[in-house]
């Protein structure tokens, strides 16, 4: 039997019986009420974030394909000569135009990579066009003309067309399906976080007293901010960092990396949540120094063990072996842990019932 205080405000509560009390049969009949709402907003979150899987998973992949275009430019071999942008070339040049991504001309489609004999046309008006400088036969049947004007997308957007180039690979007909359930459904559970804080405060506050209920709008609020802030750590500067360091490796040792949509998916997913967890942490020393449940001095007697088990949460969250990669998630930890020392020492009190709290407001006023 868990004894809990009889004074409550919130209709979603659970009622406690005369004597204060709730039978073990009332907890798993709360924690049930509190499960079925949690899943619901996430079904609900679910449906919303697949409408836009595709564009959550276009951000999520953002730094590996900056990563990957990264090494390809760190450790190409040199070539002679100097970059000469297509407008800087005298009128009448003839160039050999790779086409940087697939084209359609008629119903016939041509594969990125594919050269066209093309010769810079410089218009009255000053605009520079790339047009075909001879016939072009293409699978022994689509001929195009001379002059025939090459669309200027495919050559005035040439960083986002070699972007392209460093696409992710699913390895099975339905892997793009499955990739966007699981997309959708980690970003439902992303988007819920701060409803499934607020479930769990509603479970846990009917153990506490009356004053110490007031701290729910705090607590979900800087629970959020600080989940938030580890979610942003991970994918500005933890794995981008993470990313570089394994790809220069693979294109470095004469490899190229095929690095898959899901696994890649489920690595930074990883990462993410698990920083974003691991940055609850003041959170947690602020809830628990307002309960008196840990002290600052507490804190400062086990940093030593702390350190260590933050050290093995990093090498766990980190995806590479290097020294300067573990820093990289271990710092943030650290910072973490000694923020909470702060917290605790300017938010630690002695648990008091709510009598012991009636009668300190008392005497303060």
């Amino acid at each position: 039997m868990a004894t809990y205080t009889a004074t409550h405000t919130a209709e979603d509560e659970p009622k406690l019986g005369d004597e204060g009390t709730m039978s073990f049969l009332d907890h798993l009949d709360e924690l049930r009420k509190r499960l079925i709402r949690s899943a619901l907003f996430i079904g609900v979150a679910f449906v919303l974030c697949w409408v836009f899987s595709d564009r959550i998973y276009n951000f999520l992949q953002v730094p590996v394909r900056a990563a990957m275009l990264e090494a390809k430019r760190q450790y190409a071999p040199p070539f002679g000569g100097t970059p000469l942008a297509i407008s800087d070339l005298p009128d009448g040049t003839d160039v050999t135009f790779p086409i940087p991504s697939d084209a359609k001309i008629g119903n016939v489609l041509i594969p990125a990579g594919n050269t066209v004999p093309a010769r810079v046309k410089r218009e009255a008006d000053g605009t520079v066009q790339l047009v075909t400088s001879s016939y072009w036969l293409i699978n022994d049947r689509t001929i195009v003309e001379k002059d025939t004007v090459i669309p200027p997308a495919l050559y005035q957007s040439s960083a986002e067309m070699i972007s392209q180039n460093n696409q992710l690979v699913v390895g099975t007909v339905q892997g793009a399906f499955n990739l966007y359930i699981k997309v959708a459904f980690y970003a439902a559970i992303f988007f819920a976080v701060p409803f499934l804080l607020v479930q769990v405060w509603g479970f846990v506050a009917p153990g506490l007293y009356p004053h110490e209920k007031s701290y729910a709008a705090p607590i979900i609020i800087m629970a959020s901010l600080f989940f938030l802030l580890g979610c942003a750590f991970a994918y500005y500067i933890a794995f981008p960092r993470a990313a570089n360091f394994l790809l220069g490796v693979a294109t470095g040792g004469n490899l190229r990396p095929l690095v898959t949509a899901d696994e890649y998916f489920d690595l930074i997913i990883i990462i993410m949540l698990g920083l974003g967890v691991v940055f609850e942490i003041p959170t947690i020393t602020f809830f628990t120094s307002r309960l008196g449940l840990v002290s600052p001095g507490l804190l400062l007697k086990v940093w030593r063990y702390a350190v260590i088990v933050i050290f093995i949460v990093a090498a766990v969250l980190s995806p590479t072996t290097d020294v300067p990669n573990l820093l990289v998630f271990a710092a943030p930890m650290l910072v973490m842990y000694f923020l909470s020392v702060i917290i605790a020492w300017v938010f630690h009190r002695r648990r008091q019932t709510e009598k012991e709290y009636q009668d300190s407001e008392r005497k303060d006023t």
